[in-house]
């Protein structure tokens, strides 16, 4: 996974080259799944010009290479993006995939916010967002990351197991699956391992 700036726009020829030259080197491996194009860019910061510019081009470098890794694409994050923006792109390319990143955290929306509110977000918003993605004949969907962590203070075990059981239920609808932040971390709540061997999450 790349995470090259596409600002300014004349680093996009630096970063496809980059693209092409992995696709290359590792097209012939068994191992080589799904290439994704870069990690997280941020709206307005990178315009959907220039981001459709380069997934247009990167996605044309994996394929001189490789006919059949996916090509997964990371949807735009910030306020002004629309989770939706980049179905028109992905739907016309065989074997792409939309990444997109869901957490109760890193905005001010979640601030005092409940136990049940939290998990009634996943239940209503989380699946309305995913489904609103999710087409029959179109792009696969990736949840590529999320975590069982939240602003709630003095949240009980029970609490964290609701929380996660709720993303769990809603995620695995994503076509192309789900990848929790991290498998090990320092903070308990982030690191995969820790929350299964716990009893946190029952994968």
């Amino acid at each position: 996974m790349l995470g090259l700036g596409l600002y300014p726009n004349n680093n996009i020829q630096q970063t496809v080259d980059v693209i092409d030259f992995l696709a290359a080197r590792y097209a012939s491996s068994s191992s080589l799944y799904a290439v994704e194009l870069i990690n997280e860019p941020l709206a307005p910061g990178a315009s959907m010009e220039n981001l459709t510019k380069y997934y247009q081009a990167g996605y044309e470098a994996v394929r001189r290479h490789s006919s059949t890794a996916y090509v997964v694409m990371s949807n735009r994050i910030g306020s002004s993006a629309d989770p939706t923006e980049l179905l028109p792109l992905a739907s016309c390319l065989s074997n792409s995939v939309i990444d997109v990143h869901y957490y109760n955290l890193f905005s001010d929306t979640f601030d005092n916010w409940t136990v049940q509110q939290n998990i009634d977000f996943i239940y209503n918003t989380r699946a309305w967002q995913l489904n609103s993605i999710t087409q029959s004949n179109g792009p696969l969907i990736f949840v590529g990351e999320w975590v069982a962590e939240w602003e709630v203070n003095g949240a009980s075990k029970e609490d964290y197991q609701r929380f996660a059981e709720a993303q769990l239920g809603v995620y695995s609808n994503a076509t192309f699956g789900w990848a929790y932040w991290s498998l090990k971390q320092v903070n308990n709540h982030w690191s995969l391992e820790w929350m299964v061997q716990n009893g946190y999450i029952n994968p």
